[in-house]
Formats: structure tokens, C-alpha cells, sequence
């Protein structure tokens, strides 16, 4: 046991719990698997919780060369999802001593300057959603390991890339809409040139394309409420009452909820004549009124995964494969298409 009022040390817990210090160090460490026991690997977590044995990061990273700091770079922060990716992030991070430092692009796309003096001298490793991809030729350069969010896995940048299953929540909105009757479309997209707004205008053209009879039109907007009331009230206004859409495709929360404001400048009703899909599941999608029918991102997990998979990295480990999956959450924005 540590004398009183001493910090106790790994020599301690290697003491308490009957083995030798290299065993605490693995176990410590996260590194035990396949060199100690299970058992043995509880017996040394205990003793260091009984004896509130701390490990000394600043010396241990010393050692590695490791500051255990990752940057998170994500567009403008504009809505509560990067928020949620952050604190998804961050919790996995502190679970293994490293520390996130949230940095927000300049304009939400571009080129961003070096927070630090020399980032790649300050940071372990880079993650960084695809929408701010521009803003890691500074930060990055070619030393630090990055994990892409939101990403074109065949021409990411990055060491690996995390994606959620986007495509699958426009087919969902798309095959929700159709079950309803729904045969003329509007996309209203988002005008950031990024991967994951590609996929959505990819996906819904594919599934209306496979369907006789359906008619797609595409507006562009900026992700904000008042862009996106200016751009469907144009593309709204300006289609003839018998080939107006019937429903309304939004990339994003904020243009349905600006879609929703466009319908009611021009006397429409929603969803009793246009019926009007989001995509996020943001907060404001209960907010509005009629609460919005919107695919369900789960942000915190979606920024665990990327935590995780840059963990495995800096391990030298491949990081697990797979989507995210999401979820189409149906409220009362859509209703049969008008006759």
C-alpha cells in the first residue's frame, strides 16, 4: 500500500494485485488481450480502483511522443447534429485519456488555417466531416492520421471513413411518399458541394426512375430557413397548377422547415397539398408545425464511430466496417398524395 498521503503508483498496483508491473501496464493500457488472463486483467482493474491508482499521462505520453489530442473539424456550426457528433466524440476520446478540441471550418467549407502553431506537432489525429474536407490541407498536411465522416469511401483521404447509411434513409422517404400515391417530386437540395448531399440527389433520381409515371424537379438552396422559403417558392410558383409537386424532398430539417413558410406564402397547405420530408431529425422537426416527417440521424453515435475508428488507426488496427443504419420517422408532414 502507497505511504499516507502519497499518490499511489503502477509499483503499488502491481503489489495489491500480485503481478508484475508490465501487467498493469498492459492492462492499464488496454493492451492485455492474448499476453494476460481475463481474471488476471480484473484483479489489476479492482486493485487500481480500490487504490485510486491514476495512471500519469503526461509521462506515459512523453514516452509515446503522443499529446492524445484529436482535432474534430466539421462546417460551421450551424445545427445541433455537429454538436451531437462532438459529445459522441468526446465521451469514446475520454474513455482512453485523449482530449477532442472542436474546430469549425470558416464559412462551413474551405480552406481553414492552422488552429495551433504547428498542429501536427499538437494532435494525435484528425477527424473531419466531408463537408470540411478543404480545411485539412493546412491542419493536416500529409503527417496526421485521418478518419473521414460523411465520405466517399472509394476516394476518401483519409486512413478510414464512417459513414451513416444516407442512401437508405432518402429510399425510405422516397418508397414513404410513393406508398402514399405521390408521383411528382421536388428535391430541394443543398447547395454544398459535398459527397453525402450527392448520394441523396443520386439516390432519389435511381428510385423514381425505377417508377412509371414520376416526375423529379431539383431546386438548389443554402442550408438555412430563409434560402431555402426563396428557392421552393420560386420552384413552387413556378410550375403550373396540374404538374405542381405534391411532394417535397428536403436534404436537410432547415429547408423543409423554409419549404413549410414557401407553402404558405402561396396558399398551400401542409400536408393536405404538399406533402414535406426532412432529413436529420433535428430538434426543430417537433418544433414546427406540422411536426416534420425526416430521417433520423443519430448524431453522438455517429461521432463514437469516428472516434473509434481513429482509436484503431493509432493502434494499427482496421476499424469496424458497416453503415450506420438510420431511421425514417414518419409525424404529420405527409399524407396521400391530392387528387
Amino acid at each position: 500500500m502507497p505511504r499516507a498521503g502519497t499518490r499511489p503508483t503502477s509499483r503499488d498496483v502491481a503489489r495489491a494485485a500480485g503481478v508484475s508491473q508490465a501487467a498493469v501496464s498492459l492492462v492499464l493500457g488496454d493492451k492485455w488481450r492474448g499476453r494476460v488472463s481475463e481474471a488476471t486483467a480484473e484483479r489489476v482493474r479492482e486493485a487500481a480502483r480500490t487504490l485510486g491508482y491514476r495512471p500519469n499521462l503526461a509521462a506515459r505520453n512523453l514516452r509515446l511522443g503522443r499529446t492524445r489530442t484529436v482535432l474534430l473539424v466539421v462546417p460551421a456550426l450551424t445545427t445541433e447534429f455537429f454538436a451531437g457528433v462532438y459529445t459522441g466524440a468526446a465521451r469514446v476520446a475520454s474513455r482512453h485519456g485523449f482530449g477532442v478540441v472542436l474546430y469549425p471550418s470558416p464559412e462551413g467549407i474551405g480552406p481553414a488555417r492552422d488552429p495551433f502553431a504547428s498542429a501536427q506537432a499538437a494532435l494525435d489525429g484528425v477527424i473531419a466531416s466531408s463537408m470540411a474536407a478543404e480545411a485539412l490541407t493546412a491542419i493536416r498536411g500529409e503527417a496526421l492520421p485521418l478518419v473521414m465522416l460523411d465520405s466517399d469511401p472509394e476516394g476518401s483521404v483519409g486512413a478510414a471513413t464512417v459513414n451513416l447509411d444516407i442512401a437508405d434513409g432518402v429510399r425510405q422517404v422516397t418508397d414513404h411518399l410513393l406508398a402514399l400515391g405521390h408521383r411528382r417530386f421536388l428535391h430541394l437540395a443543398a447547395d454544398v458541394p459535398s459527397w453525402t448531399f450527392e448520394v441523396r440527389a443520386r439516390e432519389l433520381a435511381a428510385r423514381l426512375e425505377a417508377v412509371p409515371g414520376t416526375s423529379l424537379s431539383t431546386a438548389r438552396a443554402p442550408i438555412s430557413i430563409k434560402g431555402a422559403e426563396v428557392s421552393a417558392e420560386a420552384a413552387l410558383r413556378g410550375a403550373a397548377a396540374p404538374d405542381r409537386p405534391t411532394a417535397v424532398v428536403c436534404d436537410d430539417d432547415h429547408l423543409a422547415a423554409g419549404t413549410y413558410k414557401a407553402a404558405r406564402r402561396l396558399g398551400l397547405r401542409v400536408p393536405e397539398d404538399l406533402s414535406v420530408t426532412g432529413l436529420d431529425d433535428l430538434a426543430l422537426a417537433s418544433a414546427i408545425d406540422p411536426e416534420l416527417t425526416t430521417v433520423r440521424l443519430d448524431a453522438e453515435l455517429f461521432g463514437e464511430r469516428g472516434m473509434e475508428a481513429l482509436l484503431a488507426v493509432l493502434e494499427g488496427h482496421a476499424p469496424d466496417a458497416g453503415d450506420i443504419p438510420v431511421e425514417l420517422v414518419v409525424r404529420e408532414s405527409t399524407a396521400p398524395a391530392p387528387r
